[in-house]
């Protein structure tokens, strides 16, 4: 039996923004990271390699 991944807890993502109502929720895993959106969370996670994740945060800073 292999172990369970080390999994951090959910936080609002800094990126998401109050203004606008639209907060998504970020975890860390050790496959990688898994976003999720903070009024559904039932609709399920996306989940990416770290090597996806961080080509995303470097689109975002632009």
């Amino acid at each position: 039996m292999s172990p369970e991944p080390a999994v951090s807890d959910w936080f609002v993502s800094s990126y998401s923004g109050p203004r606008n109502n639209s907060c998504v929720e970020v975890r860390f895993t050790n496959q990688g990271t898994e976003v999720r959106d903070t009024k559904n969370r039932a609709a399920g996670t996306l989940a990416f390699g770290a090597d996806r994740w961080s080509a995303f945060l470097r689109a975002l800073r632009g």
